[in-house]
């Protein structure tokens, strides 16, 4: 096989012709010219591998179309494998047998990185080439470049963001119409949005595969996906977000990662104890002022915070078939620059990291509740906040004939104390029923 850097081209091999990937070889195809000029890389698909090679690919020519994936992959002629195919079966074998043979692997596989990212990652330094991940996170937004490249000298304190256009849309429907949670799904579904079974999305599994990703490049971890705190937002209720917007906030689905040990330790990281973390997924309130708080429809955005560069947002498309393509293809031409000139791209070096447990996580709460409308009511329940420590900020009761709805926003507490505070509330007799139950993000210093 000709060497990579005497090539004048580089071919590539794409796994999966999906939306994604049928996007990123129409670009291969039509556009080969204008990726040279712009890219000083010329690129040649050699092959596409998908499930169903009898079913007509309208822009990619027949002959290019194979059923078998890992001899495409393994196509002595093939210089680079991206892989478009999804799910960790058989994506992991294909490419790390494919990294072993000394190809460079590009994916925009979540589930694959986040579950096996640490294995693919070792199998490429010792092949010596790249695994580019770029479009595995928030697709066409340069986040993963971002914290792997341009913050490499960066002490990252917290990532935190919308990387679920899905839930995202979801929100904003139920908070802009004033409809339900099943209201707004059966739209996301209508529009395409959203999946047949869309429990990926909802249930926050598809924001902690991307979190744990996340997590693992801000902090030069490995961060195991099942050990991400996860809820999902099947349990919102409209009138939650009416009330938090009357306060001041709009309802988002969070994923955060971000050091629980930042103002305990010295700041110099050569002299850093092991860090501590928190990688979670959960729907919170956000203040109208926060920039997050603007992130609407299928959008996806992410702030990050550090020692020395303050505060950052990305904000972009963080899905569709064109837009992740395009990261896709970034990753293309890095990685084939790189076999051009010799090399793969800087390794991230790797650290142990401990996990805070989340009931010593410390954050403001909003809280309702139905209670009979009687005296004492009040009483019982703030004996009940006070019992725990736990510190009511504001409270607001809305009649509703012989019932009242209490609702409260909490100052900082510990999650610990605020779930045993709930206990012992939905033990008295006069409480009908504990409703939304949500954290207030970015609300830490109020103390």
């Amino acid at each position: 096989m000709e060497s990579a850097a005497a090539k004048s081209t580089v071919r590539v091999a794409v796994l999966g012709a999906g939306n994604v990937g049928g996007a990123l070889c129409k670009m291969l195809l039509d556009d080969a010219d204008g990726i040279e000029a712009r890219a000083g890389v010329r690129l040649e698909l050699a092959g596409v591998a998908v499930a169903h090679p009898s079913r007509a690919r309208p822009g990619i020519p027949q002959e290019l179309i194979t059923g078998d994936a890992k001899s495409l992959a393994s196509d002595p002629s093939v210089d680079v494998v991206v892989e478009l195919i999804g799910g960790i079966d058989p994506a992991f074998v294909v490419l790390e047998a494919a990294l072993a043979a000394g190809k460079p692997v590009v994916t925009g596989n979540k589930e694959l990185i986040a579950a096996h990212g640490a294995e693919l990652s070792r199998a490429a330094t010792e092949a010596g080439v790249d695994l580019l991940y770029e479009a595995a996170v928030a697709g066409a937004i340069p986040l993963v470049r971002a914290l792997r490249d341009s913050l490499a000298g960066e002490n990252v304190w917290r990532v935190m963001g919308i990387v679920n256009g899905t839930t995202n849309f979801i929100l904003t429907t139920m908070a802009d119409e004033g409809v339900t949670y099943e209201e707004a799904l059966s739209e996301a579904q209508r529009l395409g949005l959203a999946e047949r079974d869309p429990t990926a999305d909802v249930e926050g599994i598809d924001a902690a595969a991307k979190v744990a990703i996340l997590a693992g490049l801000a902090f030069r971890c490995d961060f195991p996906v099942e050990d991400v705190h996860r809820e999902g937002i099947v349990g919102l209720r409209g009138i939650d977000i009416a009330f938090a917007d009357k306060l001041g906030y709009v309802v988002k689905l969070l994923a955060v990662a971000e050091r629980t040990d930042v103002g305990e330790i010295p700041k110099s990281r050569e002299s850093d104890p092991v860090p501590e973390v928190s990688v979670r997924v959960h729907p919170a309130l956000v203040a109208h002022s926060h920039p997050l708080a603007s992130v609407r429809g299928s959008f996806n955005a992410v702030f990050v915070e550090g020692e020395t560069c303050g505060e950052l947002m990305l904000y972009g498309r963080g899905a569709g078939g064109a837009p992740t393509a395009s990261a896709v293809l970034g990753d293309l031409i890095d990685a084939a620059n790189h076999l051009s000139t010799g090399g793969p791209g800087r390794a991230v070096p790797r650290r142990t990291v401990s996990t805070r447990p989340i009931d010593d996580l410390r954050c403001a709460w909003y809280l309702n509740m139905d209670v009979l409308d009687r005296p004492g009511v009040l009483g019982a329940v703030a004996t009940a906040f006070g019992t725990h420590g736990v510190s009511i900020r504001s409270m607001e009761q809305v009649g509703l004939g012989e019932e009242a709805r209490l609702i409260f926003l909490t100052h900082v507490a510990r999650e610990g104390a605020v779930r045993a505070t709930l206990d012992d509330i939905r033990q008295l007799d006069m409480v009908e029923h504990v409703g939304g139950v949500l954290r207030v993000a970015g609300d830490e210093e109020d103390e």
